[in-house]
């Protein structure tokens, strides 16, 4: 069994911030649900990471053999939640997190394309998420890094993401996943009641964007509507695959993964998948309302450049007769005529009322 720990701390002290390796948080659950986990600080946690690599060393099995071994249910395992923005936080990892190799690289690289993957008896998964302070810009998106064995789950990110610190507040209230992998079930979920309520505001913008159209005000909604088709575009592109990579890492799931948490990892998948298809379609929406603004613009500039050119052909006849009547040579017709005047304007009115008659009728 793992090395034992100094009495357990209240769990408020897991509110601390960052410390010097980057550790944002950590907490010990027991694998029982109505327990509360327990706040750890770097020291616990590498005494923890330590006693575990000793028992798998004295039991000379792999992790998933060391997690079936507990007779009580789900094993105790840690989650350790970093800041990679700590240059001492990778270094920590590979010195006490004992993870795969393919976690290390996806660090050292800054991989940020979606997937979920198994590495020998560990999961490996790079996830986007929305920044804590999402400001609908496409910008408000980063990564998540996410290690997970029978006995521990790391979570690292360089900035603040929302789905993970809601995760972090509901652990810190009480709220305890009974295994690694249900851990990675509610994180998931929570990601995915973050992006409903995404679609939920988005949804309401749209509406006023609508509601403006419909009122004959499209040009100030224009620039709104592209926004948020950008943003839903990225989240789209990001996010997609994540419930396939899923998908395919549960057809040939670790050992130490009941299957029950497989299950619960699939009905989060396909709450996600929904949330996928709602932003679709809101895409769409926005789409076609991106078209319908168009198509208004569009007819109000056709009605603009007729207008211009009705007021092109009314002036004609007159141009015509003017620049002609002006041309100082002889034999100008009407010159010595002392109505010449009222017959030229008869003349123009006539050539004017001819040319509106055939403009007006082509628009008919």
């Amino acid at each position: 069994m793992p090395s034992p720990l100094p009495p357990p701390a209240p769990l408020a002290a897991a509110a601390h911030g960052a410390d010097a390796a980057g550790l944002i948080c950590g907490y010990l659950f027991d694998g029982e649900a109505s327990s509360p986990p327990r706040p750890l600080d770097l020291d616990e946690a590498a005494l923890w990471l330590q006693g575990v690599a000793d028992t798998r060393s004295d039991t000379g099995t792999h992790a998933g053999a060391v997690a079936r071994a507990e007779p009580d249910g789900a094993p105790p395992y840690a989650w350790l939640h970093f800041n990679l923005s700590h240059a001492q936080a990778q270094r920590w990892l590979e010195r006490h997190a004992g993870l795969p190799d393919s976690f290390y690289e996806a660090l050292r690289e800054g991989t940020h394309s979606t997937r979920i993957e198994r590495d020998d008896d560990a999961l490996v998964a790079v996830i986007n998420d929305l920044h804590f302070d999402f400001g609908f810009e496409p910008s408000d998106i980063a990564t998540l890094w996410i290690g997970v064995g029978p006995r521990l789950v790391v979570t690292a990110r360089t900035r603040p993401l929302r789905s993970v610190d809601d995760l972090r507040l509901a652990v810190r209230t009480g709220e305890a996943p009974r295994s690694t992998t249900e851990l990675l079930e509610r994180l998931m979920r929570t990601q995915a009641d973050v992006l409903v309520g995404v679609v939920r505001t988005v949804t309401g913008r749209i509406d006023a964007i609508e509601d403006a159209l419909l009122a004959r005000r499209p040009d100030a909604q224009r620039a709104k509507l592209g926004e948020l088709r950008r943003v839903l575009v990225r989240l789209q592109r990001l996010l997609a695959p994540e419930p396939a990579a899923l998908f395919r890492l549960l057809q040939r799931p670790p050992a130490w993964m009941a299957e029950a948490d497989a299950q619960g990892l699939r009905d989060a998948s396909e709450e996600f998948s929904v949330v996928l298809r709602d932003m679709h379609g809101l895409q769409e929406r926005v789409k076609l309302l991106q078209e319908e603004i168009a198509a208004s613009v569009q007819e109000d500039n056709n009605r603009s450049l007729f207008v211009l050119t009705v007021v092109t052909v009314l002036a004609l006849p007159i141009n015509i007769l003017a620049g002609l009547f002006g041309m100082n040579v002889g034999g100008i017709p009407l010159a010595e005529n002392p109505h010449g005047f009222w017959h030229l304007v008869a003349i123009v009115a006539t050539f004017t009322a001819v040319a509106a008659w055939l403009a007006f009728r082509k628009k008919k």
